[in-house]
């Protein structure tokens, strides 16, 4: 089975799917996120999807089940990269990925993660 690496950087933890996701694959990746966010106290997720070129319904619910975990966590997430043709393919699936930001690239990922770091301090 392959595992994905959940890289830290900061207060971030950042995920590159390179590889077509299986469901098993798909699962551990929620279970491996949701154990460091806990364990690291990550503020931010960043899920770069940029290598696939097919996400399925699974798919697409999963990564809208890891940002509500993740939320619940104390954490946002943020998905980048996603390729013209998997929009197009969640949209007609009728998947919205309710919760989920996104962004089209690490940079601009990036830049949201900050801005709701600084949202949740000017909050509390």
């Amino acid at each position: 089975m392959d595992r994905i690496p959940i890289l830290r950087m900061g207060e971030t933890l950042l995920v590159t799917i390179q590889v077509d996701m299986q469901d098993q694959t798909a699962l551990t990746l929620q279970d491996d996120l949701a154990d460091r966010i806990a364990k690291t106290g990550a503020s931010g997720v960043m899920i770069d999807i940029s290598a696939l070129e097919i996400v399925d319904s699974f798919v697409g619910r999963m990564l809208t089940s890891i940002s509500g975990i993740a939320r619940i966590l104390s954490a946002t997430t943020v998905v980048v990269g996603m390729q013209p043709a998997v929009a197009i393919t969640l949209v007609e699936l009728g998947l919205s990925l309710e919760g989920v930001k996104t962004a089209l690239n690490v940079e601009r990922g990036m830049e949201l993660l900050r801005r709701s770091r600084l949202e949740n301090v000017l909050d509390h």
